[in-house]
């Protein structure tokens, strides 16, 4: 029995070094964070590996909130976030001895779902609002003047993020304002993917989510800033240009500049390569770029 634990070392040891025994040479990069951005990032982390061989980008989720405080706690090198840090997290970082340092790796339009046979085609800042909003004044679909096919209920499902999403706070700021308060009674969920789910599956559902998760089982009406404004769709050029209502960076925080493999890994990330990449995956470059 003695010889179990050096042999369950072992095993565990490989998943970071060539082989037991011998000192790894590899250098392990902690990302974590917001959802939005966890696909391209996982895609990032298993193209550099091909570029890379002494390189792991170790790539989870959990939310933007989960991931900065993460970098915060100096437990991860590499914060994503689909919303920028707030003041407290900033503060709560100089107190342990961190400059947090942004930097943009790409855009997204933040689109908003309703089910495929839902008549909504476009939709104002003001109306989500009241939507989502506090005392706002829309709960049944009636309320807006449109009947829903397979809601007999009339009710408007409000699907939401869990509140420690980079999602959930920007949508939060761009629609219902600085001071603005969520109607309680939403559907909270802990990833993009999930909101497109239920919004698919729910005649009656409204959701909000990043573009990249959209699929063909769902519709995305177009947002108008106001009742006099152009209803913009989300798309990848929206997203770039501004002219989306709910466009957004996406983000990545570090700890301070980054310096060695860490540098290294996020110039290749806003290379062309690594942009290319970010523009597969339904999100919008941070410059103009020619793929392949």
């Amino acid at each position: 029995m003695r010889n179990v634990i050096p042999l369950l070392s072992c095993i565990a040891l490989t998943l970071v070094a060539a082989s037991c025994g011998e000192r790894s040479n590899r250098t392990v990069i902690q990302n974590k964070g917001s959802d939005t951005l966890v696909n391209v990032a996982q895609a990032w982390a298993e193209e550099y590996s091909k570029i890379e061989k002494n390189t792991v980008v170790a790539v989870t989720g959990g939310g933007s909130g989960t991931g900065i405080s993460a970098m915060i706690n100096g437990t991860v090198d590499i914060a994503n976030a689909s919303r920028k840090m707030k003041d407290k997290e900033i503060e709560q970082a100089k107190a342990n001895g961190i400059e947090p340092v942004e930097h943009v790796v790409g855009h997204d339009a933040l689109a908003v779902f309703v089910h495929e046979d839902n008549p909504l085609s476009e939709v104002t800042l003001a109306q989500l609002a009241d939507i989502y909003g506090e005392g706002g004044k829309y709960d049944k679909w009636g309320d807006m003047g449109i009947t829903v096919p397979g809601c007999s209920s009339d009710e408007i499902v409000r699907v939401s993020r869990q509140n420690n999403s980079g999602t959930y706070a920007y949508f939060k700021k761009a629609v219902l304002g600085k001071t603005g308060e969520y109607k309680l009674g939403s559907r909270d969920m802990h990833g993009s993917k999930d909101v497109v789910d239920l919004v698919e599956n729910t005649p009656c559902a409204i959701g909000y989510s990043g573009l990249a998760y959209a699929t063909d089982d769902i519709k995305m009406p177009c947002v108008k800033k106001d009742e006099s404004s152009v209803c913009v769709a989300p798309s990848i050029d929206s997203a770039s240009d501004g002219s989306y209502p709910i466009a957004r960076p996406l983000l990545m925080y570090t700890a301070g500049e980054p310096k060695d493999a860490i540098k290294k890994y996020l110039d290749w990330v806003l290379s062309d390569v690594g942009q290319c990449i970010m523009q597969d995956k339904g999100y919008a470059p941070v410059r103009a770029i020619t793929c392949k």
